[in-house]
């Protein structure tokens, strides 16, 4: 039904439109208690096999939803309802900024692939904070990404990372520290060793003085060196992070099906979708060799299918997340995943 008659409707929104649009309609659906009931039996799939324990969190299946759907926590009840076993809110900063100018998403249909310069457009801290302390789902793992606004300099970009892990740490499972989009400018400069080993031994300090600290992973880039991975991996164990999520956008466009017009109207952002599927497989398998496994993968990009969720997981991915293969294949790719995956067991 998504592909035959609703993606070619949404498709004739913007995309911007259409992703407000049909978090909209799953609301109203979920707030009628029959179709609720009857939307839950389609899309969700639970199993004891299918549950993971890591990082001292008990997941109902590894299949997460990534950063960038739900910005400022609004929709993750809602999502929750499609079957996936962890959410990931944000990118959040702690002052709320509009982004980059619209258009800032665009659909490269040719690829299944979505390119977005959005710029880390949120409501801010507070209004996150605000919308967790009304609760979520008991089970539901809910994961805080965070990052630094646009106007902060990188010199400064510490603090801000320290605002949004105090505020957060009541309300969320987990944390994901964003050195990687490529849409804030010289953001990724912090991914550098000397930088970046500043920031995360910050965090990690904060969060061993709490009582109960949290686990904290680093979101990277799939435009990184082997070399730079391996000052990466250098720095996550040294800091005792927990864990690596691989990867964030690319700014590459190579062996695109998209004319080559087409991509330069559209201009800078960060490309997603199946191109990026083979870089993030070839990054968490580098990451999971180098290390032994001793680090925790999530694998994200280019996952639109079962067989590519499975790839990453053999790769050495321990959980996966998925965003623009919802838009490509619609909400029963979390379903599918998760039979695909029970034929694993």
């Amino acid at each position: 039904m998504y592909k035959i008659i609703i993606k070619p409707f949404l498709f004739l929104l913007s995309p911007e439109k259409a992703h407000y649009f049909t978090v909209s309609i799953l609301q109203l659906i979920l707030a009628i208690p029959i179709l609720s009931w009857i939307f839950q039996q389609r899309y969700k799939l639970e199993d004891n096999r299918l549950k993971r324990e890591l990082m001292g969190l008990q997941f109902k299946n590894p299949v997460g939803l990534a950063a960038g759907f739900d910005k400022d926590g609004r929709f993750f009840e809602a999502m929750s309802s499609l079957g996936f076993g962890f959410i990931e809110i944000g990118t959040v900063t702690p002052i709320a900024q509009k982004g980059n100018p619209q258009p800032r998403l665009f659909r490269l249909p040719e690829d299944e692939a979505l390119i977005n310069r959005m710029g880390f457009n949120n409501q801010g801290l507070d209004a996150m904070v605000e919308k967790l302390k009304k609760g979520r789902p008991k089970s539901l793992i809910v994961g805080g990404n965070i990052g630094k606004n646009k106007n902060t300099p990188n010199e400064n970009a510490v603090t801000d990372y320290e605002k949004s892990f105090e505020a957060l740490f009541p309300y969320v499972d987990y944390f994901v520290v964003n050195v990687s989009s490529p849409n804030t400018p010289g953001l990724r400069a912090l991914q550098d060793k000397e930088p970046l080993t500043r920031l995360l031994s910050h965090l990690q300090s904060l969060n061993q003085a709490k009582k109960h600290p949290k686990p904290i992973l680093l979101k990277i880039a799939p435009d990184m060196t082997n070399e730079q991975l391996d000052d990466v991996i250098e720095i996550v164990l040294a800091t005792q992070m927990e864990g690596i999520i691989a990867t964030n956008t690319t700014i590459s466009r190579s062996n695109l099906n998209t004319s080559e017009k087409k991509i330069m109207d559209i201009g800078n952002g960060g490309l997603s979708g199946r191109p990026l599927a083979e870089r993030s497989t070839e990054v968490i398998r580098y990451i999971y060799e180098k290390t032994q496994g001793k680090i925790i993968i999530i694998g994200v990009g280019g996952i639109n299918s079962p067989q590519e969720a499975i790839k990453k997981l053999r790769a050495g991915a321990s959980l996966i997340q998925v965003y623009s293969g919802l838009v490509y294949e619609g909400p029963s790719l979390i379903k599918r995943i998760n039979e695909a995956l029970l034929t694993e067991v």
